[in-house]
């Protein structure tokens, strides 16, 4: 059985491997194969100029990508077969004991993890970012939110685990319900104190000055049974020039979230509309099923997690000898490990599921604002963010949570009849 297990995960992993790179290069060729000219239907509303320079965004971001996905693969290699994880197990197992060697074996693990990521990150932020002209983070702005992202995930992430390793020690054959209620729980508390607590120690919020933007976003709210959200522009153009707005929190904590960099950047009326798409998501409860959903992932998981944190064949297959059979924190990093290699083949699902409701929210914005000011943003926004306006097809349909941008605009063109008018 362990040798029939490291087959299936060998098989699997490349899978992975060769899967992700062929449609990483899929991407790359058709990008560039399209980059001398923009699509007919953005002929008039994009330079040259700045499709060619999405396309070389596009490629670029690619590449790092297929750099990622090999320290990736040597990582995985490394903990398991590579012998890394049973010597951290040898470290600490004679140092510490119970829960106190559970916390620190994964926390060597995440930390061995970072500290090997790092530098395509710094790479990623200070160089391909800065290479087209969106990175505004300076190095000591990078070290202090490493910091600070670093607290928090010990002042968060240490009790939650210390609470899980217990469990899953105390609780009997059925630890993985207990677990799973804990972390539900948690990510429902994160959720109410994110917005309130830990976002502002990262950036600033400022209540949305009064204007034209917050007459028509209260006016929307209106329109929509949404009653009085806080509303708030963050400095994003301190590390980025990207543009964005999101929705947060539930309860009390519930607030909207203008990116300054968008505020700068679109009209009232085009703000209008991107705020009614991000209410469409509400009014559709996508945001609730997409909880619900992770919530009954993570319920399977943990319950497969259940049936094999005794089984010996698990342990020995992924290059940990079989005394080891029921070691709860190490049973946790090979399932961590182990289980994105499986889960990824529902990536085309989650994509196929995440798109259609964007054509709801789209829908939904052109009823509630105006589809051409959505039409116009959207574009502004491709051009700001360098997002490629030509993906190869079969990769979008893979990985892209939004549909891509020719599909989405000539879907919104086909609703301006019915749009603006109250829901």
């Amino acid at each position: 059985m362990p040798e029939i297990f490291t087959i299936v995960v060998l098989i699997a992993l490349l899978s992975n491997v060769i899967l992700r790179l062929w449609l990483s290069m899929r991407q790359t060729r058709f990008v560039a194969a399209h980059r001398n000219a923009p699509p007919a239907a953005f002929a008039e509303r994009i330079s040259l100029a700045a499709h060619q320079q999405a396309a070389d965004y596009t490629q670029a971001k690619a590449k790092l990508e297929r750099v990622s996905l090999c320290v990736e693969t040597l990582l995985f290699v490394a903990l398991t077969w590579g012998g890394a994880l049973a010597a951290l197990h040898g470290f600490w197992a004679p140092r510490l004991e119970g829960i106190g060697y559970g916390m620190a074996l994964i926390a060597s693990v995440l930390l061995l993890s970072s500290l090997i990521d790092l530098p395509l990150e710094i790479y990623r932020q200070f160089r391909l970012e800065a290479r087209f002209g969106f990175n505004r983070m300076t190095p000591a702005l990078f070290v202090t939110d490493k910091l600070k992202q670093l607290l928090v995930s010990c002042l968060l992430g240490l009790p939650l685990l210390a609470a899980v390793l217990w469990l899953m020690n105390v609780m009997g054959d059925y630890w993985w319900l207990y677990v799973w209620l804990v972390w539900m729980g948690f990510n429902l508390l994160v959720l109410f104190i994110y917005p309130l607590w830990i976002a502002p120690w990262f950036n600033q919020f400022t209540p949305l000055a009064d204007g034209e933007v917050k007459t028509r976003v209260q006016a929307l709210l209106q329109r929509g049974a949404f009653g009085n959200r806080k509303l708030f522009v963050m400095d994003s153009s301190r590390r980025s020039s990207h543009g964005n707005a999101y929705f947060t929190g539930f309860g009390k904590a519930r607030r909207i979230v203008f990116f300054d960099t968008l505020i700068n950047r679109l009209t009232p009326a085009q703000i209008e509309a991107v705020l009614a798409h991000e209410l469409g998501h509400f009014h559709h409860h996508h945001i609730v099923r997409r909880i619900a959903g992770i919530f009954a992932l993570s319920l399977a998981f943990l319950a497969l997690l259940g049936q094999l944190l005794h089984a010996p064949w698990f342990f020995q297959s992924l290059g940990i000898g079989v005394e080891n059979t029921g070691n709860t924190a190490i049973a946790l990093v090979l399932f961590g490990l182990v289980i994105p290699l499986f889960a990824f083949l529902l990536t085309p699902l989650f994509s196929f599921l995440s798109r259609r409701d964007e054509f709801q929210a789209d829908a939904y914005a052109a009823r509630m604002a105006s589809a051409d000011e959505l039409v116009t943003a959207l574009v502004k926004l491709y051009e700001d963010n360098a997002a490629t306006l030509t993906p190869d097809p079969l990769y979008s349909r893979f990985y892209d949570s939004h549909p891509p941008a020719t599909e989405r605009i000539r879907h919104l063109r086909s609703l301006v009849p019915s749009s603006p008018s109250a829901a």
